[in-house]
């Protein structure tokens, strides 16, 4: 259920998210917010665009770093965020919403965890691939940033569930093909 953030005084919890984001980073925060009864902010940032000015309230005022970027694009974003969350959330009766913020994700994470006093941050570990590892060499890594850097909990989502349910679902669809192969 998408709310809105009246959260009737519960903490809730702040889940970093991203558009290809492997679903077993979004199962967990939605368990966890499940066995504690507490709500979900799930949270993207732009890191193409920067902050203009914070309201906590709303989206965030930001500009493009990249002016050809318009707000269509922000708007296919948005949309296909609600969608993969509603798509997530089914069936468990989980109360969240969805924030899109502007700039360096670790520092936009912790200004609205500190903005909505989430009782955690949650990230998922960095993805592989060297477009990833690069990011990660020039930027940071974004868990890192909050884990050093946060005066409240802040969970990673080990990769390891993520890779093991690629390749299991990898090794599934082979599996099936060499049936057929030998059928």
């Amino acid at each position: 259920m998408n709310m809105s953030e009246g959260f009737s005084g519960r903490s809730p919890l702040l889940l970093g998210i991203l558009p290809e984001q492997h679903p077993e980073v979004f199962r967990t925060a939605r368990n966890f917010a499940e066995r504690l009864n507490t709500p979900l902010v799930c949270a993207y940032v732009d890191e193409a665009s920067y902050l203009v000015e914070w309201d906590p309230s709303r989206d965030t005022h930001r500009l493009s770093l990249h002016p050809e970027k318009d707000d269509a694009d922000i708007a296919a974003v948005r949309q296909g965020l609600k969608s993969r969350i509603t798509e997530l959330a089914e069936g468990s009766g989980l109360e969240w919403t969805l924030r899109l913020l502007a700039g360096d994700p670790a520092r936009a994470l912790g200004r609205l965890a500190a903005e909505i006093d989430a009782a955690m941050i949650i990230v998922g570990s960095p993805e592989p691939g060297i477009g990833h590892r690069i990011s990660e060499a020039l930027n940071g890594s974004v868990a890192s940033w909050l884990s050093h850097h946060q005066g409240r909990p802040v969970m990673i989502v080990p990769l390891t569930k993520a890779v093991q349910a690629r390749h299991a679902h990898r090794a599934g669809d082979e599996m099936d093909e060499d049936d057929e192969d030998s059928a």
